[in-house]
């Protein structure tokens, strides 16, 4: 069993209002896509004792201290080690009365010195949600890609203006023998490549950061589908929620809920409808809840936090 800190285990955003969209007190199958620390699984399941729960992490040490947290549950509790674009095969295709999703980086994540995630700690540059899945990580994507294709990335995915001269000077960095390795020396690259204010309220190298742990782990190119695979996994009345950090996932979960409930997206002339605009779902959200000025003082890490939230009809 693992020691828990309670310091590192952090307060689950937008709780009270996800629960309230969810309503797990109803009783049935509900599953935690992301599940982290199991801060939302834990109050999901302590909402009724005919609840269960399927909790789903990429990250093994989360989900060994998600199991100690949870274990008082018993069997109502099934934990999986897999990326929640795998939704379908974890739960095998069965029905469930609710499924969400938190798509923010998880503070066992941020925290972590070995990791990458964060500028805070000298470590190699990884920023893989999943570090045993042998897939790239950001030092070696850095080492890979052409200047423009990083430029598009870190523009895209961290929308920093200044990406063609942080790409460049990376590629500059790699010319010389000496590709960009560790977090201090990205993180020292990117101050010197971008004009910082004092009165400015984020480090200069948070942007760049971010934009490169989406591309590592293709946070936005799977979320279109787990929402689709979520909604026909719905039982009818089963809702999904999901909570975003990023203006691109919000924007994707806005319009991935639009077409599911029927909104053509098409151009208005266009004879027959190509976007596959079929009504599955009513959306319970018109407009992104966020959290409270209370939550947001007392939480900082839920002042960027959306919910947007779905009912299967």
């Amino acid at each position: 069993m693992l020691d828990i800190d309670a310091e590192k285990v952090h307060t689950p955003v937008l709780l009270s209002e996800t629960l309230e969209l969810l309503e797990p007190q109803r009783g049935g199958i509900f599953v935690d896509a992301t599940l982290g620390l199991g801060g939302h699984s834990d109050t999901i399941l302590a909402a009724s004792s005919e609840t269960r729960l399927i909790g789903i992490d990429q990250d093994a040490t989360a989900l060994k201290m998600a199991g100690e947290r949870l274990a008082t549950f018993g069997k109502r509790a099934t934990l999986v080690h897999s990326n929640f674009s795998a939704i379908r095969e974890v739960v095998d295709n069965k029905e469930v009365d609710g499924i969400l999703a938190d798509l923010g980086v998880s503070s066992l994540q941020l925290d972590s010195e070995t990791r990458g995630f964060s500028f805070r700690f000298d470590a190699p540059l990884d920023m893989r949600m999943n570090p045993d899945s042998g897939d790239e990580t950001a030092a070696e994507l850095l080492k890979r890609l052409s200047q423009d294709e990083i430029a598009n990335i870190i523009y895209q995915y961290g929308e920093e203006r200044h990406s063609r001269r942080i790409a460049r000077r990376i590629i500059e960095r790699r010319d010389r023998g000496e590709p960009v390795e560790t977090t201090f020396e990205l993180a020292d690259l990117v101050r010197r490549s971008v004009p910082h204010r004092p009165k400015d309220r984020i480090n200069p190298a948070t942007r760049t950061f971010q934009a490169l742990r989406i591309a590592v782990n293709d946070e936005l190119g799977i979320i279109a589908k787990f929402i689709d695979d979520s909604v026909n996994l719905l039982k009818t009345n089963g809702v999904l929620a999901i909570i975003t950090f990023h203006s691109l996932e919000d924007r994707i979960v806005k319009q991935t809920f639009q077409r599911l409930s029927g909104k053509c997206s098409c151009p208005p002339r266009m004879p027959v409808c190509q976007c596959g605009a079929v009504k599955k779902v009513d959306i319970l959200t018109k407009k992104p809840v966020i959290a409270t000025e209370t939550e947001q003082h007392e939480n900082p890490r839920s002042r960027s936090a959306k919910l947007r939230a779905c009912r299967k009809i």
